[in-house]
């Protein structure tokens, strides 16, 4: 049992003698049930204590106002508000008979109910009528039908998302929907209902009072008196307190702080303080995270202004603070009232742009915009609203204007835009006379007017003007949002139409920022394939072979080979996601030329950059002379993940930049990877995806570089030749960065040149930043072949060919013998090449693929 604060400015009236009913044999009209049914005894609703009947079978437990008056004597009490637990009967709402005349929903208005008489000791009297849908309601009402004068007997409930529950063991008690909501107002299920009768002589002691029945039945519960100036059951808007952690709170690992509880109010959230350090805020650290402050708790809170704030163990609440006096226990934060304009422009346009916001008050409190989140949810499919949360750090993107509520003071602002735009990080200082404030941003480098445009190659979830958005607020020309399937739930299936691109002139937008749907085709075990930009009709199934990505049960219908196959007859891109994994059946693909990128992936920059297993995964196929570009996707589906924190940068040259034309850029071979940096490289004015021819002597080659940033230090720039470091050059932790470099290398066998930049937006130096593709150096007489990779690229054939043959759900008998057909080919394509080069391999034996 846990413990429920009451407020002492409240007196429950001892109505023990004056009930008339037992609630349990009322009419099914008027008889709670077990939902509402608001208990025996001493009980709390909203705070305010009651004295209800005791519920024995010898004992009357209620007042039914029916036939009969009830006068109740009251001691010379004197009371500003007389707060009544009452409900009127369950009713029929008769609109026009025999067309609406038959919902109980509680919508019919101003049927006087009863008289409510206040009797004074002078002998005076005032009666005060009970209208239906004003002081009364019946305690059955559907959506819409809240009384205007009365609450609900029970407290609006607070929920917590599903991932929240799990954070501190508990099993979710709110569905997925209501957890985002975050709380109801409780009018949805049955209820008792609160009046709170004003006094209008509280000077006047009180003699007693008269209860009359009018129009209808009703039922009376329990009253309760109070000298509260203001109304009772008026909470005002949210407020913030900031105060220690009470040595009886749990703190969970998503820095709630549970078990604390207002007597005349609710608690919105209780989370520990986040601390900005200032001089950090004010600095060019790329980066600025606050600190958690594991004593001190920021409670959000609704409540009267006579409420008190409480810490429950149990079945004992201590008090901690009455919010008219919180000095010393508690500090009060100022309140974010004051509706300022925020707008974001180009410096040199003075156009407004799309950014992503930041702001917190000077207690680490996040200050969304209207219409964002208060608390961004990090998890997975859980929250995908044009936001972004980073560790301590929220976000939302904005159209180059908001509103934010701000409290008086200084206020903390980051604003970002891109790769090539500086961000702004200051303080702002809010006065009462602050309506809008307009922040430049300023465009430091501008790859975009030499040709380059930025790309995510893998997004999920977000709605399409929403992928829009973030694209725009992060500079990336081409988001790829791609529909998919995880068992039996299919995201984005209807946004795909297999023509439109989003933003692009011939869809009404103005070219620049374009949203494309495509798909993630996927097998748990075989592998994923990315599907940009074809035309016509989905290619189906999106998933096959069961859990986790198709449902369980479905057969293992399709290769990735056959997908790709389908993209490119429907001039679509074939990307390979999220390298290296799944290792399977990608390298198959890669081998029958079916291929136009491989993805490097990062959900969040901030934390984790570009993998180097995922590079040397694509190092093996360009070993074995696979020219691959590469690409960079976020494979965004939750708020933690940032859309374009890594992300391909393709040279589209002087050409109209359309959708169509960044897809024949990136089959070109001409982009790089980045998380930061912005990179470029040249082998005898050969760029990536190009190739330079030697004669069998090979030759020297002169080699130009040039590396860009303004968010990210870079601390180190290397030269690749065969994924080898030829020169490697080591820089200091300055944010704006610009160098260029040149070298000659004396080469006499085939091999590819690529440049690669380690950099962090935190202390670990050695992350890798971005990355190149390659210049194919072709020398006469001489393959690009390693015999380790090629052993490695067949062997994970050997194993997809091996689960299709023993574990893979079959379909029937044709459609099995194509899938094995096609891993067949790619085998025996590799396999010819390493005996032309000598190299024989070891057969794994496998089971007879035709064994039921």
């Amino acid at each position: 049992m846990t413990a429920t604060p009451t407020s002492d400015h409240f007196r429950p009236i001892e109505l023990d003698g004056f009930f008339n009913a037992r609630r349990g044999e009322l009419e099914p009209k008027l008889r709670p049930d077990p939902t509402a049914d608001p208990g025996y005894g001493e009980q709390t609703f909203m705070g305010i204590p009651f004295q209800l009947g005791e519920g024995t079978q010898r004992h009357t437990d209620v007042i039914h106002l029916n036939q009969t008056q009830v006068e109740i004597p009251i001691s010379h009490t004197q009371a500003r508000y007389l707060v009544f637990l009452h409900c009127v009967e369950n009713i029929k709402t008769n609109y026009r008979t025999g067309l609406a005349d038959n919902e109980i929903d509680g919508n019919w208005i101003g049927t006087h109910v009863s008289d409510y008489t206040l009797i004074y000791a002078d002998g005076s009297r005032v009666s005060v009528p009970i209208l239906r849908r004003r002081a009364i309601q019946q305690m059955w009402i559907g959506w819409g039908a809240s009384p205007f004068e009365a609450v609900p007997h029970r407290k609006p409930p607070v929920s917590e998302s599903a991932t929240e529950a799990w954070a501190r063991g508990d099993m979710p008690t709110t569905s997925y929907g209501y957890g985002e909501v975050r709380h109801d107002s409780g009018r949805g299920m049955q209820n008792l209902w609160l009046y709170a009768l004003p006094n209008p002589h509280p000077d006047k002691p009180l003699a007693g009072l008269y209860l009359e029945p009018r129009e209808e039945e009703s039922a009376v519960y329990g009253i309760s008196a109070t000298n509260l100036t203001h109304h009772p059951l008026r909470w005002l808007s949210r407020r913030k307190l900031r105060l220690p952690v009470p040595p009886q709170a749990q703190v969970t690992d998503l820095h709630d702080v549970l078990g604390l509880d207002m007597d005349l109010g609710q608690i919105i959230s209780a989370r520990l303080v986040m601390e900005y350090e200032t001089d950090q805020w004010n600095s060019a650290l790329p980066e600025v995270q606050p600190s958690v402050q594991r004593d001190e708790v920021l409670v959000e809170h609704a409540s009267h202004p006579s409420a008190r704030l409480y810490a429950v163990t149990g079945e004992q609440a201590e008090p901690i603070c009455e919010l008219e006096s919180l000095a010393p226990a508690a500090l009060e934060v100022p309140p974010a009232l004051r509706p300022v304009t925020l707008r974001f422009v180009d410096g040199e346009s003075g156009q407004p742009v799309p950014v992503r916001l930041h702001m917190h008050g000077e207690h680490g409190e996040y200050l969304p915009p209207k219409g964002a989140h208060r608390r961004v949810n990090p998890n997975w499919f859980e929250d995908n609203y044009g936001e972004f949360v980073n560790q301590g750090n929220q976000y939302a993107y904005v159209m180059g204007e908001c509103v934010a509520d701000l409290p008086l003071g200084r206020v903390y602002i980051e604003v970002i835009r891109g790769l090539e735009t500086r961000p702004i990080r200051q303080a702002l200082d809010i006065g009462p006379e602050t309506d809008e404030i307009t922040l430049q941003l300023e465009r430091v480098l501008d790859w975009r007017s030499r040709g380059w445009v930025s790309a995510d190659t893998h997004v999920h979830f977000l709605s399409p003007t929403t992928a829009w958005l973030e694209g725009a607020a992060e500079g990336v020309n081409v988001v790829n949002l791609l529909a998919s399937q995880w068992g039996e739930m299919f995201s984005n299936v209807t946004d795909f139409d297999g023509r439109t691109t989003l933003g692009a002139r011939e869809f009404g937008g103005d070219g620049e920022f374009l949203v494309r749907v495509g798909t993630e085709n996927r097998m748990h075990v075989l592998g994923h394939i990315s599907l940009l930009g074809y035309a016509g009709q989905m290619i189906h199934p999106l998933c096959t072979g069961g859990p986790n990505e198709s449902a369980l049960g479905d057969p293992q219908e399709n290769t990735m080979a056959e997908w790709a196959q389908r993209c490119i007859d429907q001039q679509g891109l074939v990307i390979l996601p999220h390298a290296p994994n799944p290792q399977a059946e990608r390298v198959a693909d890669i081998v029958l030329g079916l291929v136009h990128g491989m993805e490097m992936m990062s959900f969040n920059p901030y934390q984790a950059q570009i993998r180097p297993y995922g590079l040397a995964d694509w190092y093996r196929f360009l070993n074995l002379g696979y020219h691959i570009p590469v690409v960079g996707g976020s494979d965004k589906m939750s708020a933690a993940s940032l859309l374009g924190g890594i992300r391909t940068y393709a040279c589209v040259g002087y050409d109209e930049f359309t959708y169509e034309r960044w897809m024949e850029a990136v089959r070109e071979g001409y982009t790089f990877v980045t998380v930061g940096p912005l990179v470029d490289i040249t082998v005898e004015g050969q760029r990536p995806g190009q190739s330079l021819n030697l004669p069998a002597s090979g030759g020297r080659v002169h080699i130009e570089w040039k590396v860009d940033s303004i968010r990210m230090p870079v601390r180190q720039v290397e030269v690749l030749v065969g994924g080898h470091v030829v020169q490697s050059l080591e820089y200091g932790d300055e944010g704006d960065f610009a160098e260029t470099g040149t070298l000659a290398v004396d080469l006499n066998q085939s091999t590819w040149v690529a440049l690669r930049v380690r950099g962090s937006f935190g202390e670990y130096r050695d992350q890798i930043a971005a990355h190149s593709s390659a210049i194919m150096i072709n020398v006469a007489d001489s393959r690009h072949f390693d015999e380790q990779d090629a052993a490695s690229i067949l062997a994970q054939i050997e194993g997809a060919r091996a689960y299709v043959d023993t574990l893979a759900p079959r379909p029937d008998g044709t459609r099995f013998e194509t899938m094995r057909l096609v891993l067949e080919r790619a085998y025996n394509r590799l396999h010819q090449r390493m005996h032309a080069q000598g190299v024989y391999h070891a057969h794994t034996p496998v089971m007879d693929p035709h064994e039921d």
